[in-house]
């Protein structure tokens, strides 16, 4: 192939997206039932977050990502990783808030799309209503006045799922993807995580060149040499081709899902790439790390189970609002919670977040003892509501002063150890019973106290407003002259408001 062609056309890469709820991942695995028996794959026992099928003769790779929230968290980085879309809508349910969200993630990528309408198995599937809902958000389909290509599906009856690899590929040929097989292979780090027994590991989609056993390549944040090659169905292979996915080892830490990777002549020009880039990451983070002074701040430590899930929850923690406290991850990555974690935590006031992982018997030992907090969560959701509920709890532990009003002494009707009479002009807000006050004598604090009673003609009042004249008593250890300044004050819990 190489020598006929240097220039192809290689396969769609295409990722499915919409509602959490709508049969993503249903879809994906009957493509995958459909298409590859299990005698052809011996029963895949690994995910490597991606897999090919083949229609008519012709490949489609598909990327078996965890939604939109992975998907964007790529797309952050600058890799263009899908070249088209199919946004998945219920027959039975219509579009959700989270179908617009996804839209909008594929209008950000500005690739192709089709609609899936899926679950049309159902008794009380209505596709109709889906094109009208979708017309409303201005997602016109074909048959409803637009050029959107729509396919009906059944992910439980297999309905539909030719029909929609059909339509992938004409939109791929209206759509070709052009590439060079002649230069050094280079594409995006789709999923990794670290082993157990194999070390990194690393899915890679190759979108250029030819990837091969022994390459030398490097992402950002890790280099390495390709020592093990594996298709989606965990077979050996020598070389992968642009377009398809490949399992690897060789890397000497866990890449970060999203990177781009390249292949380079030697290990010394891996290693000075990764450095220089780790040192741009390092100061870019310390330029954006610059608190406001007083600001409250929330260190965490994340590990997760795998780089695209920790890469997610970054994501959304970006958009949890910082206005009032600033949310500074200390760490993040794949692993279970150990010693070394807690330790930190300790050190720094830091809360551990575990996403899909455990803590290690003696890492819970020593966090009992220091009182670190570790909350592990299964679900996204859940974990962004709790670290929601600590800025929440730790803004309402705050305590704001307010001022009340201020008034100016104009004489001292009684001075003893702790208690003054004066009387005074009220110039700003108003006074009453039971305010804290601070004493200033020329724009120094001298003192504070608080207001036991209020006069005004000798009589008693409950409260003085701006312009009146009144006598105050105060309970103050502070020799009050005339011309101070009495500032009254109210100290409230500050509430959350978000």
């Amino acid at each position: 192939m190489r020598t006929n062609a240097q220039i192809i056309q290689r396969p769609p890469v295409v990722c499915i997206l919409g509602h959490v709820d709508h049969g993503k991942s249903s879809l994906l695995e009957a493509i995958k039932d459909f298409k590859i028996t299990s005698q052809e794959s011996g029963g895949i026992t690994q995910h490597i977050g991606a897999y090919v099928v083949e229609q008519g003769g012709k490949k489609i790779t598909f990327l078996d990502t965890p939604g939109h929230e992975a998907f964007s968290a790529i797309r952050s980085r600058g890799a263009q990783v899908a070249d088209i879309a199919v946004l998945v809508v219920a027959a039975d349910e219509g579009v959700k808030p989270q179908t617009i969200e996804a839209y909008e993630c594929i209008k950000k990528a500005e690739i192709p799309f089709l609609v899936a309408i899926n679950k049309i198995d159902k008794p009380e599937s209505n596709p109709q209503r889906v094109k009208n809902e979708l017309a409303q958000h201005g997602i016109f389909v074909e048959g409803m006045g637009g050029d959107v290509p729509v396919v009906e599906t059944s992910a439980k009856t297999k309905q539909g799922i030719n029909d929609l690899l059909e339509m992938i590929l004409l939109v791929s040929e209206m759509h070709p993807q052009k590439v060079n097989l002649d230069v050094p292979a280079s594409g995006v780090v789709i999923e990794s995580s670290l082993d157990s027994r194999r070390g990194p590991v690393a899915t890679l989609l190759v979108k250029e060149g030819i990837l091969k056993k022994q390459d030398i390549i490097a992402t950002p944040s890790s280099y390495g040499r390709v020592r093990i090659l594996e298709d989606f169905l965990g077979n050996s292979i020598e070389e992968v081709c642009p377009s398809m996915p490949a399992y690897i080892i060789g890397f000497e830490s866990v890449p970060k899902v999203g990177e781009s990777f390249m292949v380079f002549d030697n290990l010394e020009k891996a290693k000075e790439f990764v450095i220089k880039e780790r040192e741009k990451e390092k100061k870019r983070k310390q330029s954006s790390h610059l608190i406001e002074e007083g600001k409250e701040i929330l260190n965490l430590i994340i590990k997760g189970d795998v780089v695209g899930s920790i890469e997610a929850i970054e994501k959304s923690i970006e958009n949890i609002p910082q206005e009032e406290v600033f949310i500074r991850i200390l760490k993040s990555e794949v692993g279970d919670i150990t010693e070394d974690d807690v330790l930190l935590a300790d050190s720094a006031d830091a809360k551990i977040i575990g996403f899909r992982t455990k803590i290690l018997p003696e890492a819970e030992k020593v966090a009992d003892q220091k009182k670190v907090d570790v909350y592990i969560f299964e679900v996204i959701y859940d974990l962004i509501q709790k670290i929601r509920e600590i800025i929440k709890n730790i803004i309402e532990s705050q305590v704001v002063r307010e001022d009340v009003g201020k008034l100016r002494v104009l004489a001292v009707f009684l001075s003893e150890k702790d208690k003054q009479i004066i009387g005074g002009r009220i110039f700003q807000g108003e006074m009453y019973k039971g305010l804290e006050v601070e004493i200033f004598r020329e724009e120094k604090k001298i003192g504070k106290g608080k207001i036991i009673n209020l006069q005004k003609e000798r009589k008693d009042i409950e409260k003085g407003n701006q312009g009146e004249e009144i006598g105050v008593l105060l309970e103050t250890s502070t020799k009050i002259k005339e011309g101070d300044i009495l500032v009254a004050f109210t100290l409230k819990q500050k509430k959350a408001e978000f």
